[in-house]
């Protein structure tokens, strides 16, 4: 029983955390702070949003849940300017998209090895879904961050996270 509901406590877990991604974005007041860096960071909000869809769009969406999709990760890195409401959208079909691959996910599905050597060791579905979550919450925390430094405004409430 546990076996089959890890898949769907997970899925949730991404879909929350993409709810966040959301807010985040929504809680820059205009397009010139989402693009805004602070001495010693190189990269934006904007950029790491960028990045974020290219890393859960491959690696979920594609790899795992065979969705259609080219990544050009230098272009997460250097493009810049895109949209305040073109960077919410394309949140909101990560968020729309992602949770049903993984909810989707049989017991064996999730203890098959992962069908790319990314992190220089094969391992499971399981530990790089993990992985990817940690690495979603890392630039979540990195955006928030942004956001308050460069509008100095405080911390996001937690209404409307489930």
């Amino acid at each position: 029983m546990m076996r089959r509901m890890f898949a769907h406590e997970l899925a949730t877990l991404f879909a929350r955390d993409l709810t966040r991604l959301r807010q985040e974005i929504a809680a820059f007041p205009d397009e010139d702070t989402i693009w805004a860096t602070s001495p010693g960071v190189t990269n934006s909000a904007g950029t790491l949003v960028l990045h974020l869809e290219g890393n859960l769009r491959e690696y979920i969406g594609r790899q795992i849940g065979g969705l259609t999709y080219q990544r050009d990760r230098p272009a997460e890195f250097s493009r810049r300017g895109v949209p305040q409401a073109e960077l919410m959208a394309r949140a909101e079909r990560l968020h729309a998209d992602l949770p049903p691959v993984i909810r989707a996910l049989t017991p064996d599905a999730l203890e098959r090895l992962y069908p790319e050597v990314v992190l220089g060791i094969p391992v499971s579905t399981t530990q790089f879904l993990v992985h990817l979550l940690g690495h979603l919450n890392y630039h979540l925390g990195q955006i928030d961050y942004l956001r308050r430094v460069t509008t100095g405004r405080g911390a996001l409430t937690l209404a409307g996270l489930g």
